[in-house]
């Protein structure tokens, strides 16, 4: 059996947090005995969600089996999960920014049903793939304030954000948001770009933007960038990149992801 060192750029914070939960956790199970302590459950659970380890290759490289590999991934993920805030307290934060960014991204997925027709809510037109949509808020500076809850890869991002009553929160709190055109008509505090003029019923032809209006999507869009920070930092964490597992456990994924992020 051929083994090597590896690395994974996790900060020592998170790793410290996890620990504490597992620790925390197999106190109130009473557990005495175990085949990896709560620091070797937690390294377990972030190779896995940082490297997208296969069960077969983090049995081999911790010295367990695969059945217990997934019972330790499943355990650590939940309580990671747990942890993840509430849109109420994510809005509580975007109170005090100057304005948040608020962007949709698409997670690919390939363990979906195709009989019957049911991988159709999961296949996204515009990516030309399956996947699970997730609606992303950042501060300022592209830093991560919550990750939705997951939908099918089809659904719209405006959809989904009224969905999960992102739009309605914003707007209640007042807290000014720069959302790309997918956003029209989300509300007084939602900014989105000019869009494209109407049909000239005379010439029949779109009328051009006007030079002060593209100067005005020029500055939304440079202010609105930093948003993609957080969907790029989101799939730095390879689990992302491409789900493996059923879509039933993608939303834990994510706030498993979502928690460890925030505590870096």
């Amino acid at each position: 059996m051929l083994s090597y060192p590896s690395a994974m750029s996790v900060s020592t914070r998170a790793l410290i947090m996890l620990s504490d939960l597992i620790r925390h956790r197999r106190t109130e199970l009473g557990t005495r005995w175990r085949r990896l302590d709560a620091g070797g459950q937690a390294r377990l659970t972030l190779a896995h969600v940082r490297k997208n380890e296969t069960y077969a290759d983090l049995a081999v490289g911790f010295g367990i089996g695969t059945t217990t590999v997934y019972r330790y991934l499943c355990e650590a993920l939940d309580l990671l999960a747990a942890f993840a805030p509430t849109l109420d307290q994510a809005i509580e934060v975007a109170r005090g920014k100057a304005h948040v960014i608020l962007d949709g991204t698409l997670l690919r997925i390939d363990r979906v049903g195709m009989a019957g027709g049911r991988d159709r809510p999961f296949y996204s037109g515009k990516h030309k793939c399956h996947g699970v949509n997730v609606q992303v808020i950042a501060d300022p500076a592209g830093r991560l304030i919550w990750i939705s809850p997951v939908l099918p890869g089809a659904r719209h991002d405006m959809g989904a954000a009224r969905e999960h009553g992102i739009i309605d929160a914003l707007n209640a709190a007042g807290v000014q948001t720069l959302a790309d055109t997918a956003y029209q008509g989300g509300g007084p505090t939602i900014r989105v770009p000019q869009r494209r003029r109407r049909l000239d019923p005379d010439t029949g032809r779109y009328q051009r933007l006007s030079h002060t209006q593209k100067e005005v999507n020029t500055a939304h869009a440079r202010r609105r960038g930093p948003g993609e920070r957080a969907n790029a930092e989101i799939k730095n964490w390879k689990i992302l990149r491409k789900i493996r597992s059923s879509p039933s456990r993608a939303n834990i994924l994510v706030k498993a992801v979502q928690t460890l992020i925030l505590a870096s």
